[in-house]
C-alpha cells in the first residue's frame, strides 16, 4: 500500500476554512480540478467531474464536524489505484487563532502504475488543491 500527505497553512480561522471545505459536495467551491459535484444517496456519495469530463465517484466513510475532518473512498475513477481512502482535515495551530493547517492524505494500492507514479499523482492533486484553497483566502 502506498500513501501520501500534504499540509498547508491557510490564513483564516480553522472554522472558516472548514465552513468552505467541510461539506462533502463543496469541492467545486475551492478545488479548480473539480468544477462539478453532485451528491447522491442522501449525501453519502458524490459524483465528480474534472475539466476533461472524467467522472470520479466517491463514498463518504467518516465525517466528524466537531473535529473538522472527513474520510472518503473512491468507488470509480480513471486513476490507476484500488483501495483508495483519503482524509481531509482542518487543524487549529497552537497559539494562533488566525490561521489553520489543512492536511489532505491518502493511501491506495497502485494498479497498472508504479508506486512512485501514483504517489506523485496524488501528491500533486493534494498540493495543487491546497494551494488553490490558500489562494481562496488571500485573493
Amino acid at each position: 500500500m502506498a500513501s501520501t500527505s500534504v499540509s498547508r497553512i491557510v490564513p483564516a480561522l480553522p472554522q472558516k476554512v472548514w465552513d468552505l471545505i467541510g461539506g462533502f459536495g463543496s469541492l467545486p467551491d475551492w478545488l479548480p480540478y473539480i468544477p462539478k459535484s453532485t451528491l447522491l444517496e442522501g449525501g453519502r456519495v458524490r459524483r465528480l467531474e474534472n475539466p476533461d469530463g472524467d467522472v470520479i465517484v466517491e463514498r463518504l466513510v467518516h465525517f466528524d464536524d466537531a473535529e473538522r475532518h472527513y474520510s472518503y473512498a473512491i468507488l470509480d475513477a480513471p486513476f490507476p489505484v484500488t483501495g483508495y481512502l483519503s482524509t481531509l482535515r482542518v487543524h487549529a495551530v497552537p497559539g494562533r487563532d488566525d490561521i489553520a493547517e489543512v492536511q489532505w492524505s491518502g493511501r491506495f494500492v497502485p494498479d497498472g502504475a508504479t508506486e512512485e507514479e501514483v504517489v506523485e499523482l496524488f501528491t500533486g492533486i493534494y498540493r495543487d488543491g491546497l494551494d488553490a484553497l490558500h489562494q481562496a483566502f488571500t485573493a
